[in-house]
């Protein structure tokens, strides 16, 4: 039987936003047998029918001597089960993924740029010094790989204009796709209700989220106001005590970490995502898929998934007062709450949904 290896930096990324991917990979006649960096939910990847290898990783860390000791283990674990292809996501299984298999001989190499975020987009000194380490590194597994994969075309022209590969060895899709049946329409609230889920990051635009929400529930006491989301120690991050002013205010309800967000977007008439910069946002195209109206920012990845006035707006990044005016003006036309709901649901079926977004991968991967 062939085999393919997925490099994963995160246990709960699998599942969730690879799970589909993972199953047609098995139906296509493939072994898979994905890597990790701990125990955490091994039972839920297993369950896809793949075989789990935990392969410890530092996904926010900086020491090139953990990253080395990871390329080195990813080299023997892909030197000893022989794979046809591999495929890694997100920046260091990218990299160091690429790395491995090309040192251990594999002919059939993708890597999946699910986005730069972080990289590009931050400003501070040390963000720089990572910013010029992390191209040099890209470049040299874009040359290890025989097909990069992005999912927006702003990516594709960054990575192309700073040099770092031709742009034909590249290829773009539709984000991760959304499994339209797993994330089903659902009924709209009666009170008007906004949602953002994110990891409580700068980068995704929580900032701008919770201070809109500030602005909102002073003028519109009557609307909900949620936000779902780790707080996490780590670069980029806000603090716990940041976050906690917003709801010791009442301008949010605060949820932690779930397995199941469907049961909270479908709380929200209007979900909102004011990040700086993404690959394609999986919340919001789960979102679309449950019928929901979005107000997202106007940057690479997020501008995508919005036909202006159609299926919900656009907002500059890092303007909180924009933020909170199309929020005002949704609470003050509830009316176009139905029909955003109802045209992200029929654009997502058009253009996200999982089996064609899959599809597009398997061709591209050639497998």
């Amino acid at each position: 039987m062939k085999k393919f290896i997925l490099i994963s930096p995160k246990n709960r990324t699998v599942y969730n936003f690879r799970g589909d991917l993972v199953k047609d990979i098995i139906k296509s006649g493939y072994e898979v047998v994905v890597t990790g960096p701990n125990q955490i939910d091994v039972d839920r990847i297993e369950a896809l029918g793949a075989r789990f290898v935990e392969i410890p990783m530092e996904k926010n860390g900086v020491n090139p001597l953990h990253d080395i000791i990871y390329t080195w283990r990813l080299y023997k674990l892909i030197k000893r089960e022989k794979p046809d292809a591999t495929l890694g996501y997100t920046i260091k299984p990218v990299i160091y993924g690429a790395m491995a298999a090309k040192m251990a001989g594999v002919k059939n190499i993708a890597s999946m740029v699910t986005g730069v975020g972080y990289l590009f987009t931050a400003k501070t000194v040390k963000a720089k010094l990572v910013r010029i380490v992390g191209l040099v590194l890209y470049k040299l597994a874009i040359a290890c790989s025989d097909r990069l994969i992005f999912q927006n075309v702003d990516d594709q022209k960054e990575f192309v204009a700073n040099g770092l590969l031709k742009i034909e060895k590249s290829h773009v899709v539709n984000g991760s796709g959304v499994n339209m049946e797993h994330f089903s329409r659902e009924p709209l609230p009666t009170q008007t209700t906004f949602f953002m889920l994110s990891r409580a990051l700068y980068s995704k635009g929580v900032k701008e989220y919770l201070e809109a929400c500030r602005i909102v529930h002073k003028k519109h006491p009557e609307v909900r106001l949620m936000f779902l989301g780790a707080v996490e120690k780590m670069p980029d991050a806000l603090t716990w005590e940041m976050v906690q002013s917003y709801i010791d205010d009442g301008s949010i309800e605060y949820f932690p970490e779930t397995n199941d967000v469907r049961q909270f977007t479908k709380q929200c008439s209007v979900f909102v995502l004011p990040s700086y910069r993404e690959g394609t946002p999986r919340t919001v195209l789960e979102a679309m898929a449950m019928g929901r109206g979005v107000i997202t920012t106007d940057a690479p990845g997020c501008r995508e998934t919005v036909k202006e006035g159609v299926n919900g707006c656009l907002v500059p990044v890092k303007d909180a007062e924009a933020v909170a005016e199309k929020m005002c003006y949704v609470a003050e036309h509830p009316e176009v709450i139905e029909q955003w709901g109802v045209e992200s649901y029929r654009y997502c079926k058009e253009k996200f949904e999982i089996s064609k977004v899959n599809n597009s991968m398997l061709e591209i991967m050639k497998l």
